[in-house]
């Protein structure tokens, strides 16, 4: 067998380098760190939550002007108006709605989509 050189245990070896602060590693058993500071630091940075903003929210859209009233005592219907105009009493929240485009009254959405359609 041909006499082939082998490096020596104690040749020099590129010294490995911190992950944390890029310094070398000083000779001793395999390490990632130079020191408990640099170790600390990147278990820090590894489990630090990001920062990212929350995506924003959509304007705030009063509902008071959609939504359907109707009065305990005279039974008025109004649209976004909490006190009835006729008896000057609190009205009782029906639901969301609008005036119909057929006879002007206020009618609440719950309303229209029970209403069977007239498909003759």
């Amino acid at each position: 067998m041909p006499d082939v050189p082998h490096p020596s245990r104690d040749a020099t070896v590129t010294a490995p380098i911190c992950r944390c602060c890029q310094h070398p590693i000083p000779a001793g058993h395999g390490r990632l760190y130079c020191s408990p500071r640099c170790r600390q630091a990147a278990y820090r940075r590894r489990h630090t939550p990001t920062n990212e903003p929350p995506p924003p929210l959509p304007a705030a859209r009063p509902r008071r002007d959609a939504t359907i009233y109707t009065c305990p005592d005279c039974d008025t219907r109004t649209l976004g108006e909490q006190r009835c105009p006729d008896c000057n009493t609190f009205t009782r929240r029906l639901g969301l709605g609008g005036h119909c485009p057929h006879c002007d009254e206020p009618v609440t959405v719950e309303e229209l989509l029970q209403t069977p359609l007239d498909n003759t």
